[in-house]
């Protein structure tokens, strides 16, 4: 993909390098941050240009989750936080304040770039007609939601969730599924991560979140009624 621009926000220098270095080789031009004081200034100069950023957690004067809340703010751009914690709640947590994927350290540059491209595909490539489902909206060139004709934000997991959903009208979809089709890759923590994601869903559709009912022992499924 040409024209892309990756922000990279990490406190340490080689860290910041070899990111940069392995996306450099796919074409994609890089921004860099050193903090999140930094990261912020930056977004700010060039959010009508970045498509994705790549934010570590912690961080000198401001963490990744204070710039994640900012930027969440009044933009869906796709965010990967990388952190050096393991922990499952922690990235329930992350989820929960709109990260689209969430890589521990130590982890594989190969495997960072086949997420980024994979991401960027999703969110720059998924190019479809406009569906409407019930008073629901959904227009995947423009990555919008729309609620009887009012647009709502959704982050890109969120959006992903809801029309993969959507897509499947009527099939019940258990979870492991969802998980599969919607994460794009294996994942090993708890599903709660998708019940998380769903409740927040409901709760920006409104009544019509009854549209998603969950199926007891299985998962969900969207069915207009």
């Amino acid at each position: 993909m040409n024209n892309i621009n990756v922000l990279v926000v990490d406190d340490e220098s080689r860290m910041r390098k070899l990111i940069k270095d392995f996306l450099a080789q796919k074409g994609y031009h890089i921004l860099e941050a050193t903090n999140g004081e930094e990261a912020l200034q930056v977004y700010e100069e060039n959010k009508n240009h970045i498509n994705l950023i790549l934010l570590d957690v912690m961080m000198p004067k401001l963490d990744g989750w204070s710039v994640l809340r900012q930027i969440r703010q009044n933009s869906n751009l796709p965010v990967i936080m990388l952190t050096a914690r393991g922990e499952e709640q922690d990235e329930l947590f992350g989820f929960e304040l709109g990260v689209d994927e969430y890589i521990a350290k130590p982890f594989s540059p190969k495997i960072l770039v086949a997420r980024v491209e994979a991401l960027l595909k999703r969110t720059i490539g998924d190019k479809t007609q406009v569906k409407e489902y019930g008073g629901i909206t959904i227009d995947p060139e423009g990555r919008t939601v729309k609620v009887d004709g009012k647009q709502i934000e959704m982050s890109l997991r969120e959006y992903e969730l809801l029309k993969y959903l959507m897509d499947n009208q009527s099939i019940a979809l258990s979870r492991d599924k969802i998980l599969n089709n919607v994460w794009n890759y294996d994942y090993y923590g708890d599903s709660r991560t998708i019940d998380s994601h769903i409740k927040k869903i409901r709760h920006k559709l409104g009544k019509k979140g009854k549209y998603i009912e969950t199926m007891r022992g299985v998962g969900y499924k969207f069915e207009v009624k």
